[in-house]
């Protein structure tokens, strides 16, 4: 897959951010500006969205660009992975989600396995730090610049609960892993989190 026009789009749209944080000439502040239109623009041609659409997410981007961290829950019982269905696409993925601002991400990890689950957990261990554009892991394009963060959770207790975003918490077994939603978390990747669990010696992951 192709996506050199997805990296220049999230270059051109992190150098117009941060021109726009620090500028106070209003003839660069006009050019940082055409700048972001630009990006806009190449990722709407590329995304079938609106180019207004994706300008104005991008306009919500303020401060210094960097990279998102999301986090991902790997929760092994009996040999098998939990995952969550996904209400947006009905797809299954680890429970997981952005990293609120001042929240450790070991912290955000168990928060947000429980909330998309109802299990709670303890991190103990940082198996994987992927970055989401990498080509190896060949996710589908996204507008945002991602590291994705795979933490291996010890669970505690809990039961399986919906919320507004994932409906269903469910084990499952290698061999037995349902359609995934692959904007979060791919197969390559689910295979090498039960690699990890057999093997617990392993170094973390990273790139």
């Amino acid at each position: 897959m192709d996506t050199q026009w997805l990296k220049w789009a999230q270059k051109l749209q992190a150098i117009a951010q941060c021109g726009l944080t620090y500028s106070q000439n209003p003839f660069d502040i006009d050019r940082f500006q055409q700048v972001q239109q630009i990006a806009a623009e190449i990722m709407a041609t590329h995304s079938n969205v609106e180019p207004n659409l994706v300008l104005d997410l991008f306009k919500r981007e303020t401060g210094y660009a960097t990279p998102k961290v999301d986090v991902r829950g790997a929760v092994f019982q009996n040999d098998k992975i939990l995952l969550v269905k996904e209400k947006f696409d009905g797809l299954w993925t680890l429970p997981g989600g952005y990293v609120d601002v001042g929240e450790p991400p070991s912290l955000a990890v168990e928060r947000e396995v429980y909330e998309e689950s109802g299990y709670q957990t303890r991190a103990v261990k940082l198996l994987a730090l992927y970055d989401r554009d990498h080509p190896r892991h060949n996710h589908p394009p996204f507008e945002h610049h991602i590291y994705k963060l795979f933490f291996l959770c010890e669970l505690l207790g809990g039961s399986p609960i919906d919320n507004v975003e994932t409906e269903e918490a469910t084990f499952f077994a290698e061999d037995e892993i349902p359609d995934l939603s692959l904007s979060r978390v791919m197969p390559a990747q689910i295979s090498r989190l039960f690699a990890h669990y057999r093997h617990p010696d392993w170094q973390t992951d990273f790139d």
